[in-house]
């Protein structure tokens, strides 16, 4: 009886190890998955962030100016893209927007003209 006891004392740790290592093992490998596919989001989030910017530059320099609305945007966006690790010539983008008037070149004119 004594060798009986042993065997499935032994075959319940050798279970037990094995449940063990198998479900440490199931949560290393969903923390690496969550890891890689938040590392992705960022990575995709960063690269819509740019993009955006990117055209807003493009549309607000042709205009001219860009309103104080589109400017509030811009800097939520580019605060958003500078949290995820985005830098270099983006912060010039958004500079060269930011220094653009609030007002049409046209408005500012005309609003000149009648203080005169």
């Amino acid at each position: 009886m004594d060798v009986v006891a042993i065997i499935v004392t032994a075959a319940i740790s050798t279970a037990v190890g094995i449940i063990v290592t198998a479900i440490f093992d199931n949560r290393r490998t969903k923390r690496q998955t969550n890891n890689a596919k938040s590392h992705a989001t960022e990575n995709g989030l960063q690269s819509l962030l740019r993009a955006e910017i990117i055209r807003q530059h493009e549309k607000y320099t042709e205009r001219g100016y860009a309103p104080i609305y589109a400017k509030d945007a811009l800097q939520k966006e580019y605060e958003a893209y500078h949290a995820l690790g985005g830098n270099g010539v983006i912060t010039d983008l958004y500079n060269d927007i930011m220094r653009l008037p609030e007002t049409a070149p046209e408005q500012h004119k005309n609003s000149t003209d009648k203080e005169d």
